[in-house]
């Protein structure tokens, strides 16, 4: 098959006119999704909380103009069912989830019920569909059982999760599994017309991150304000990659399945090489560096809440069959993450234009 992963016109060609069910589009990576999918042409209809604040990326570039917008919750089954019935989709991505580890501790239960129950009501949307729909399904790098060693995670190896966060997406996987093998099974296609994938992702870093507890928000908050940056976990190794290589990973898996859709009905990795994860020291350090000022304070250990101190993806089923690769290193993604929050400091009047010629930037990478 050709090279599609290098082609803004065979995305084009897939996504243009095409009617693309987009759940979580106003969170931070659904925003960054929803600008790329409109750019690319497609009829978008999104399906999530309200953005609650006026600096929300999806405000600043006025994501209510770039598509329909229902604003609802995943675990209101018959609202979500009547939205997907209503706008008979072609494509279906479902980025929408409680995401936050930390936040998952204090909200164990709502976090399982929307990361497994929501997933498990999108699938009974799907499965009510007839005629032919695409569904790729995003999870996390999380949903693997962690056993802090230096060995980069395969898509067919054990999942499991100690965190609530992790837990609930290895849940969510277990729902795609069984609704796949009971209703979207790839040997009786040709009666369901679904093709159903997953994408797992590294921890993803971009403009327009202001979530809680999260290293690179919190980072530029501080250092926006003239503080230092308080950092807990500094020898965590993490997959960080740019919110843009995620985004084109799923769009790219998307094009592979609607054209063959039996056999490309899996999983799949998305992260950076593996000899180019930073710990949160290091990630830390380049920041402040890039930035231009700045100083880090570690906290002490005591009382927090268990994180995963190694995590790293192996990559290479996605680059071998989906003709994937990483297009910026951990210093471009840093870089243009902080140019981002420069700029938004600066005017944020011009965020909106800024946000869409870094995804401009990216997609001329694409050889």
């Amino acid at each position: 098959m050709e090279n599609l992963v290098g082609s803004l016109t065979t995305l084009k060609q897939c996504y243009n006119g095409k009617r693309v069910f987009l759940t979580g589009h106003t969170g931070f990576k659904g925003t960054w999704m929803l600008k790329v999918l409109h750019l690319l042409g497609a009829e978008i209809r999104g399906y999530a909380l309200e953005s609650l604040n006026d600096d929300d990326l999806y405000e600043l570039i006025s994501g209510d103009k770039l598509g329909d917008s229902i604003i609802a919750d995943l675990r209101d089954r018959d609202s979500l069912l009547a939205a997907v019935s209503e706008f008979q989709p072609d494509f279906i991505f479902h980025l929408a989830a409680q995401p936050l580890v930390r936040l998952s501790y204090e909200i164990p239960s709502e976090t399982f019920e929307v990361n497994a129950i929501g997933t498990a009501n999108l699938l009974d949307a799907v499965k009510n569909l007839k005629k032919k729909c695409t569904v790729v399904l995003i999870t996390t790098d999380k949903v693997y059982y962690n056993n802090e060693w230096d060995y980069p995670y395969r898509e067919n190896d054990k999942l499991g999760g100690h965190d609530p966060y992790s837990a609930s997406k290895a849940c969510a996987e277990l729902v795609i599994d069984s609704y796949k093998n009971s209703f979207f099974n790839v040997k009786n296609y040709w009666e369901h017309l679904k093709g159903v994938a997953i994408g797992r992702s590294g921890n993803v870093i971009g403009g327009g991150d202001w979530s809680k507890d999260r290293l690179i928000p919190d980072t530029m908050k501080a250092l926006s304000a003239n503080k230092n940056v308080f950092i807990r976990n500094p020898d965590a190794i993490r997959p960080w990659q740019h919110v843009l290589e995620p985004v084109i990973a799923y769009l790219n898996l998307g094009n592979y399945l609607n054209r063959e859709p039996l056999k490309y009905a899996q999983a799949y990795n998305f992260g950076p090489y593996n000899n180019d994860t930073l710990t949160v020291r290091e990630m830390v350090q380049l920041l402040i560096e890039i930035w231009g000022k700045g100083k880090a304070e570690y906290l002490k250990a005591e009382n927090q809440y268990a994180e995963a101190g190694l995590l790293k993806l192996d990559i290479s089923k996605a680059m071998n069959q989906l003709a994937w690769k990483p297009l910026l290193s951990a210093h471009d993604a840093v870089n243009d993450t902080v140019s981002w929050y420069k700029m938004y400091n600066t005017d944020p009047k011009v965020i909106a234009a800024f946000t869409e010629q870094q995804i401009l930037n990216y997609i001329s990478k694409m050889a």
